[in-house]
């Protein structure tokens, strides 16, 4: 009879894809639990996430990473750097296709892209996500023209947003993944320290509530962590943004938008951290943070990339 240790498994999960493929809404159906954040807004993600969930025997370790897009930037560089980079080293990848995304049955440019780049001699396995959104003949049809192109391990037909087929594919992989020992206890959900959630859960606010009017160019940092006797926490928070102007939106007239945008990251904040939250939001103008050594370590990004 085998041991515990030796029925045990552990392993790697690369998540890839273009830009909004659902990723992040994927890792968060995985895990069963929010994560990471999730807007409209295109290149959302710009570092890599691990989310660890547990299925039956096996502890699965996902890596979300940003999506795979033509750079033009130094972000950008640096972003697709680490979306390969999580991809490297890990045991399985997943390559996840917007179905819905793929007009006539054909994949777009960025995930032609990527399949041109995917290693062969790795396990790969295709998921078609967004099916609700797409009829059956044309899945199937997009599923038989990807596989042409690159020969997958495996593939499913999935709904990061309602689960359609997420526990099939979770199954899968637990019972592929190689035998050995669990990476990290069994409640962890993510090795992400909480200043660095902490600072994504409030940029996720930003963008969801000014997504039309605020470029691109803004992000959050922890800047205060305090722990109170009450087991409360107080967490202070920068959001630079790169123009004067930015500036002024963020804050909204009488300061009205920088409290509704506190409000709901609060919220977010006490439920991911199951207590008591004060935030206190700052707006700040760095012209240059996008070219700023320092912020891309904060990121967890090469800036050299």
């Amino acid at each position: 009879m085998e041991t515990e240790m030796e029925e045990r498994r552990c392993g790697f999960v690369a998540l890839i894809g273009a830009p909004n493929a659902g990723k992040s809404t994927l890792l968060n159906r995985l895990v069963g639990r929010k994560l990471a954040i999730v807007t409209p807004k295109a290149q959302t993600t710009r570092s890599r996430l691990l989310g660890i969930a547990v299925a039956g025997a096996a502890q699965l370790i996902f890596v979300d990473t940003p999506g795979i897009f033509t750079p033009r930037r130094r972000l950008d560089r640096a972003m697709v750097a680490a979306a390969w980079a999580g991809a490297e080293d890990a045991d399985a990848t997943i390559l996840l296709v917007d179905a819905a995304r793929c007009r006539g049955g054909s994949p777009d440019a960025d995930t032609r892209n990527i399949l041109e780049r995917l290693p062969g001699e790795r396990p790969a396995i295709l998921a078609l996500n967004k099916i609700d959104l797409v009829r059956r003949d044309t899945l199937l049809g997009l599923a038989d023209t990807l596989f042409r192109e690159r020969k997958f391990d495996s593939v499913f037909m999935i709904s990061g947003l309602t689960g359609d087929g997420v526990d099939d594919l979770k199954r899968h992989l637990a019972a592929t993944v190689p035998v050995g020992p669990w990476l990290f206890p069994e409640d962890q959900l993510s090795d992400a320290p909480e200043r660095w959630l902490a600072a994504e859960i409030t940029r996720e606010q930003v963008f969801l509530q000014l997504h039309d009017e605020l470029p691109y160019a803004a992000t959050v940092e922890t800047e205060a962590w305090q722990e109170r006797p009450d087991g409360s926490v107080r967490i202070d928070q920068i959001v630079y943004v790169r123009r004067p102007g930015q500036r002024a939106i963020v804050l909204g007239e009488g300061g009205k938008r920088i409290k509704a945008i506190g409000a709901r990251a609060r919220e977010e904040l006490a439920d991911l951290l199951g207590r008591r939250v004060h935030l206190f939001l700052f707006v700040k103008v760095r012209d240059n943070w996008i070219e700023d050594p320092e912020r891309f370590t904060a990121l967890g990004l090469d800036y050299n990339a």
